[in-house]
């Protein structure tokens, strides 16, 4: 029995079945027929269900490399393009950083200008609009450098005014530029006037930019804080009618003959940028009417006459 047995087993492996031109000939065979059926009915329909569900899994690990490789394509596209894109915006952002601050620059430099023309409209006199170069603030003397000179028609002794008052006046006129002492430079001295009540006096430099002397009223003088001073237009210098500083303080000295007076100057000193050269209008307006030739007038007649 053991040796039937194992006769059957070496059978069973090396028996043969049909070959493979056989067995491709049966499943071109079958594929057809089922093609047949599926055509012509929709008995195949639940069965092509089935194997759709069975080969999905198949269908999704044959396309998950084309899928994560196109993923990462776009992935390192998207990056490199939003990293440009981002290097541009920097780069934009900081240029439109950069012309905003100008901008607000410009706007300043505009309120100033106008300020600086409104003024001018208000005067009447001839004026030039100098910017400023440079200061001087040691601690005796107060002078800075315009960038207008005397090819402009700048000379010494000339009123320069800012927006909001008094700034000083011309000492030196070079050609391309001009030196201006500050009204608080203390060999400086300007003649005003209370404008409330039209009290004469001179205010005088005190060697600081926020503060101005005025060291001849005596102590009974009608002039307390907040009084404005404006100039005088006495000297010729400074025409009359400018803003030059508000009184701070006023102390009475009873041992001495005049009075402790101390104001603030009413120009920005400390950050003006702009600033009016003025030419005061000196030519005198004639109080009557100008006399007639009678030699003239009487040729005149004749000649109508002969006419």
């Amino acid at each position: 029995m053991c040796f039937l047995s194992r006769e059957l087993v070496i059978k069973l492996l090396f028996a043969s079945g049909p070959s493979l031109n056989t067995r491709l000939l049966i499943v071109v065979l079958l594929s057809v027929v089922l093609l047949a059926i599926d055509h012509r009915s929709s008995k195949m329909d639940n069965t092509r269900s089935i194997l759709s569900v069975l080969i999905y899994p198949v269908q999704r690990l044959v396309s998950l490399p084309v899928e994560w490789g196109e993923q990462l394509k776009n992935t390192v596209v998207s990056y490199s393009a939003l990293k440009n894109e981002n290097a541009i915006l920097k780069e934009k952002q900081l240029i439109d950083n950069i012309k905003l601050l100008k901008l607000a620059s410009l706007e300043n430099e505009n309120i100033r200008l106008r300020g600086l023309l409104e003024n001018s409209f208000k005067l009447g006199e001839q004026v030039l609009v100098a910017e400023l170069l440079s200061v001087n603030l040691v601690p005796y003397e107060h002078v800075m450098v315009v960038n207008k000179g005397s090819r402009f028609g700048v000379h010494k002794k000339q009123a320069v005014i800012g927006a909001n008052g008094v700034v000083g006046q011309v000492i030196r006129s070079l050609p391309l530029s001009s030196e201006v002492m500050l009204i608080t430079d203390p060999n400086h001295a300007i003649p005003v006037q209370v404008n409330r009540n039209g009290l004469r006096t001179i205010a005088i430099g005190s060697g600081q930019l926020n503060r101005l002397n005025l060291p001849f009223l005596p102590n009974n003088a009608d002039i307390v804080a907040g009084d404005l001073l404006v100039s005088s237009g006495l000297g010729g210098t400074f025409p009359q009618g400018y803003p030059v500083a508000v009184v701070d303080k006023v102390t009475a000295q009873p041992n001495k003959p005049f009075a402790n007076i101390y104001a603030t100057p009413k120009a920005k000193l400390d950050r003006i940028r702009e600033l009016l050269i003025v030419w005061s209008d000196s030519t005198p307006v004639p109080l009557s009417t100008p006399e007639v030739n009678d030699n003239k007038v009487d040729a005149a007649d004749n000649n109508k006459v002969d006419e």
